[in-house]
């Protein structure tokens, strides 16, 4: 299809840009090619894991006015675009190699393409991921990133694979990084159903708009966690996932939740919404035993991050339908909630 994979969209797409296709391609996404065996220039790029480690990858499409506000600064959604796909590599325990990127565009926007890409590959540099493929067309605006990583081969039962949504058993701890609920807190003030000020509201936005993917924490996990998953529709919805491939249940302390200064100030009420269900935070929510603890803490602190044990996984009983997440307060209460996470086609 193309030097990218197809990047390079049809002349009657874009025979009203003034910026040219090629010119784009060159300007903002070329760059040499590093880790991979061939990058950009032929139908293909080629990267190969090293030896002893199989190939990680994950797809997520971001859209205008689903995932991001049209408001968003370009640097921001560059970083966004690409953090959200690090963080199902973070989840897996697998260390970035490279990703494509397949962008629509309205137009060839110069200061739009400047940012995005100066956000996007920012991000990418950090984490040592190359950029080696990808599409473009003109159309309403879209951001979809395929990211590949590597990860050890399982080939004894000590080896320190993947990790993986079906391994909780029944009296492993639970377990999230990071706090939740401020992205949500942030959407919440851009609908206009609550109002913060200054530091505050800088500080909900940039949890919203610069998620930080918790790579680093994946990878001190291996061999440590027993299941994981990030946290991206919703830590209810996501725990749901890895109840449901594990075969267990799981109580879940709600005032053990970590939640910042911000969310702390907000009535109680709101601040369960944002916590249980609110998406967008791209925390890693992982299942240790018991006797790992002090192992989980060493990954926290090894990593500078926040590790809060917010639960455990119990046994599923044989004449349930499915799985299911008990809510219980600081005094074992049981806690209602109608807290549904978000589904795109459900929203």
């Amino acid at each position: 299809m193309g030097p990218w994979i197809g990047w390079v969209a049809s002349r009657s797409e874009n025979v009203a840009m003034a910026l040219g296709e090629f010119d784009l391609i060159t300007r903002y996404f070329e760059r040499p090619a590093r880790r991979a065996t061939l990058g950009i220039g032929d139908d293909c790029a080629l990267f190969a894991p090293a030896p002893g480690m199989q190939v990680a990858t994950s797809c997520d499409m971001l859209v205008e006015g689903r995932h991001f506000l049209s408001t968003v600064a370009p640097d921001r959604l560059g970083h966004k675009a690409l953090a959200v796909n690090l963080s199902d590599l973070a989840a897996c325990g697998a260390e970035p190699l490279a990703f494509t990127l397949a962008l629509a565009l309205p137009r060839a926007d110069e200061v739009f393409l400047e940012g995005f890409s100066r956000g996007l590959l920012a991000l990418a540099d950090v984490h040592g991921c190359e950029l080696i493929g990808g599409d473009t067309t003109q159309g309403p605006l879209n951001i979809c990133i395929s990211v590949f990583g590597q990860v050890p081969t399982m080939t004894t039962a000590t080896s320190h694979g993947a990790l993986l949504r079906s391994g909780a058993r029944a009296g492993d701890d639970l377990y999230v990084s990071g706090v939740l609920g401020d992205a949500r807190l942030a959407l919440e003030v851009f609908r206009g159903t609550l109002s913060l000020e200054g530091h505050d509201f800088h500080l909900v936005r940039d949890a919203m708009e610069l998620p930080q993917p918790r790579v680093a924490l994946g990878l001190a996990l291996r061999g440590v966690a027993s299941s994981a998953i990030d946290v991206s529709d919703g830590l209810l919805g996501d725990l749901n996932h890895v109840l449901k491939r594990s075969g267990v249940d799981a109580l879940v302390e709600v005032d053990a939740l970590p939640r910042s200064a911000v969310l702390r100030s907000q009535p109680l009420a709101l601040q369960r919404l944002c916590a249980l269900s609110g998406g967008d935070d791209y925390e890693l929510l992982f299942t240790a035993a018991p006797d790992r603890a002090a192992r989980v803490a060493a990954a926290g602190a090894s990593t500078g991050l926040l590790v809060t044990r917010i639960g455990r996984i119990v046994p599923r009983p044989e004449s349930a339908t499915g799985p299911h997440a008990q809510l219980v307060d600081a005094e074992a209460r049981p806690v209602a909630h109608r807290h549904a996470s978000f589904d795109h086609f459900r929203a």
